[in-house]
């Protein structure tokens, strides 16, 4: 028996359940969450009696992305190298394998449906936007804020659902959304009260896990061939390279920086609040 330490995994009824559960921390990723996603995946796809994967969180939100406050107040890390060079292969070699072990779930021969209540931000929304359907509460956020600073979604996902305007809006920004606008942009399938989000999500996962599972896997992989003929994994290998330059940037570093000088929710609040930013790093503001 698979034992995992930051979800959980149950099939019943022709699904699977994989739920994010490190509650304590907003279902933060840390080093082990993306292997362990992947795994739970080719888990309930090696189970033929498992139709549909279901994917959502423990606790008050779906995912509040990458435990920054670990990465950014630390030191010395894969995803933070110190001293005057960068290693950008190094960088990339790890973040590629972490956008992989998320895109299980597109590649997965099982269709998978997200569920998200509360937050699906950051690396969280990577997690969200790599699953066939997202179904939203009208109240939850969805969005990308690290694209201000510190961050480039790897799995590139956000042009591939939005297209292009809407893909800038929102990466050009660095807002967050609500379930109600991202249903209303495409982002999502739909957003519905957050006390009918359970209900509605297995209802519509009832409905697919009556298909076969030879037909599910077809209707999947005929339309995911459209995404890589417009060259999903060409820009995936780009967006990841970008991520280790937003962090190892003078920006970057000066983020970095500031999380270690002020705290990271110091920092964060500064990068969020529309307030300038320095080009080429700077002084750390007073706060």
């Amino acid at each position: 028996m698979t034992e995992f330490q930051t979800l959980r995994y149950e099939a019943r009824d022709r699904k699977a359940y994989i739920t994010l559960s490190r509650p304590d921390r907003l279902n933060a990723i840390d080093d082990r969450m993306p292997r362990e996603i992947r795994m739970a995946v080719e888990k309930a796809d090696a189970d033929p009696n498992v139709h549909v994967i279901i994917l959502s969180g423990d606790g008050p939100a779906f995912c509040a992305g990458y435990d920054l406050k670990k990465f950014a107040e630390g030191r010395g890390s894969e995803w933070n190298q110190e001293g005057p060079s960068w290693d950008a292969m190094r960088d990339f070699r790890g973040m590629s394998r972490n956008t992989e072990d998320f895109f299980a779930l597109f590649r997965s021969l099982t269709p998978s449906i997200c569920k998200i209540h509360g937050y699906a931000v950051a690396g969280g929304s990577d997690i969200a936007l790599s699953c066939d359907l997202v179904v939203m509460a009208d109240d939850a956020k969805i969005g990308y804020m690290p694209a201000r600073i510190w961050g480039c979604p790897t799995t590139a996902m956000w042009v591939y659902r939005l297209g292009v305007e809407r893909a800038k809006r929102m990466l050009l920004t660095g807002d967050k959304i609500d379930g109600r606008t991202a249903a209303e942009w495409g982002l999502v399938l739909e957003s519905v009260p957050a006390d009918q989000l359970d209900a509605r999500v297995e209802a519509l996962a009832d409905r697919m896990a009556g298909v076969p599972t030879n037909h599910l896997a077809m209707q999947k992989l005929m339309i995911n061939q459209a995404l890589d003929n417009m060259g999903l994994r060409s820009t995936q290998t780009l967006a990841s390279l970008f991520d280790g330059i937003t962090r190892h940037s003078a920006e970057g570093r000066w983020f970095k920086e500031f999380a270690e000088q002020r705290g990271f929710h110091a920092a964060v609040e500064w990068r969020d609040s529309g307030k300038p930013m320095p080009n080429g790093g700077g002084p750390i503001p007073e706060v």
